[in-house]
């Protein structure tokens, strides 16, 4: 039996035990930084490496606008000075069954930057809007297939 790698396309994004349908969902990174450190009385004339904090990219949402719906623009306009309304978001990769098969969990999330659609008077596709959101980390968990 030949395994196939998953194809990006068939996907679900939670939000608050909301599930909401998005287009397109990018920025899923988690990196280490390297320390780079070398003793004063070490006899090799170079740096030792080692790994340091976490590091983690904004994560990006896309979707089609809905009529009276600002549900993007009322979240981030509810963000206040150091309070902001923090949500866990769940993104899952699913398989062609619709059940998980890679989860990325990712904890306190708030809105930076909501962007409207780019208008165009000879345009034909379907106007989307994107939320990107600032986070706290990324848990990453793979579902037996």
């Amino acid at each position: 039996m030949a395994i196939y790698p998953v194809p990006v396309f068939h996907f679900a994004v939670e939000w608050g035990g909301t599930q909401i349908g998005f287009s397109e969902v990018s920025g899923l990174t988690l990196e280490t930084e390297v320390i780079e450190y070398r003793n004063g009385a070490s006899v090799d004339f170079g740096k030792i490496r080692m790994p340091g904090l976490k590091k983690y990219g904004n994560v990006t949402l896309k979707r089609g606008i809905i009529p009276a719906d600002n549900q993007f623009y009322d979240w981030l306009n509810s963000t206040k000075m150091n309070k902001p309304d923090r949500r866990d978001l769940t993104i899952m990769l699913l398989n062609e069954e619709h059940a998980p098969i890679m989860v990325w969990k990712v904890n306190n999330c708030w809105p930076v930057k909501v962007e409207g659609p780019s208008l165009k008077s000879d345009g034909n596709e379907v106007a989307i809007e994107s939320i990107e959101l600032a986070h706290e980390g990324i848990a990453i968990e793979t579902v037996g297939v």
